[in-house]
């Protein structure tokens, strides 16, 4: 790696999200250091990578506070993306979900602290807003949580919080808001509802919503969560620290409205997908019927200007994975 340039941490840099921030920050000219331990992350997603020389890849699990300190080591900043995500895995297997949730995220600041990384950015969610019923969501009014995985990742914004104060490690949270885009994962037993929906549409198959249909989202494209992670990463506003972000659109769409998107964007590369049914099913225990993010402290302390409303991201994603996976 080159010693001369700034290095960023990014913890679960094989996932999704993470390895899109990889490859944006090698882009941008930084070294870039992953840790991951492949539990949901794969090596496709930065196989890409190998040959850069700014890539480094630290096989190891944030349950190791040995793997931490080793990942931490030289490093400005941390990205911490690794999580156990998905609300249902959580309520199957809360045991694990909290190890990796909680008893990783601590190690990692742990780590952080004592290497006296400049700042700690880390993945936040909404569904640490819980059963609180005002719209749009704003940072400082939440609920209870309704998920094992809700009270892992609140219980993160509190860690934070408290190294932030205690220790003068600077932490910015981002409450991720249904992030979705070009990597992301259609398989698998907890796979997001986009690409679940568009693999399925491609195969000709029908689609199953929960409930309704009439549930909504803050449906993010992954290009919006980069800008957030490079704004907290960079900003120079003393008064953007230590505090958290909804990192979103701020707008919703339901579930039906999602699925005619998806039909009309895939039906311009099989006209047949235009005409698949759409089947429901029952309500999904520990979902929340809607979710929509204020994003106006994240414009006024950050900057924040999202690129990508609902249907320029599902335009962009639909053509991603019918290049990727047809």
């Amino acid at each position: 790696m080159n010693n001369n340039i700034k290095t960023i941490l990014i913890t679960g840099g094989a996932g999704f999200i993470g390895s899109n921030l990889c490859e944006h920050f090698l882009n941008k000219g930084f070294n870039v250091r992953v840790l991951d331990n492949f539990a949901t992350g794969h090596r496709h997603n930065i196989a890409p990578f190998n040959n850069n020389h700014n890539f480094q890849l630290l096989e190891g699990d944030i349950r190791n506070l040995k793997n931490c300190h080793q990942a931490v080591e030289g490093v400005d900043y941390v990205l911490h993306q690794a999580a156990l995500g998905s609300v249902p895995r959580s309520i199957n297997d809360p045991i694990t979900t909290n190890d990796v949730n909680v008893s990783g995220f601590l190690n990692m600041l742990v780590a952080s602290r004592d290497a006296k990384v400049k700042r700690f950015v880390y993945a936040a969610s909404s569904s640490t807003y819980g059963d609180s019923e005002s719209l749009p969501k704003v940072e400082d009014v939440i609920g209870k949580p309704l998920s094992p995985y809700a009270i892992t990742k609140y219980v993160n914004e509190l860690y934070a919080d408290i190294f932030s104060k205690t220790y003068g490690l600077e932490t910015i949270g981002l409450r991720y808001f249904n992030v979705f885009g070009r990597k992301q994962d259609p398989t698998g037993a907890y796979a997001a509802v986009i690409p679940k929906f568009v693999i399925q549409l491609m195969k000709h198959e029908s689609p199953v919503i929960n409930g309704t249909g009439d549930y909504s989202r803050d449906f993010t494209y992954i290009d919006n969560v980069i800008q957030m992670n490079e704004l907290a990463m960079t900003t120079s506003n003393q008064k953007a620290l230590n505090t958290v972000y909804n990192t979103a659109v701020g707008d919703r769409t339901n579930l039906n409205e999602l699925l005619n998107y998806l039909k009309e964007f895939l039906a311009e590369y099989d006209a047949n997908i235009g005409n698949v049914e759409i089947i429901h099913g029952p309500n999904r225990a520990g979902d929340i019927p809607h979710s929509l993010a204020s994003i106006n402290k994240a414009k006024i302390l950050l900057g924040y200007k999202p690129t990508h409303k609902i249907r320029e991201g599902l335009r962009e994603a639909v053509s991603w994975y019918w290049s990727n996976l047809k």
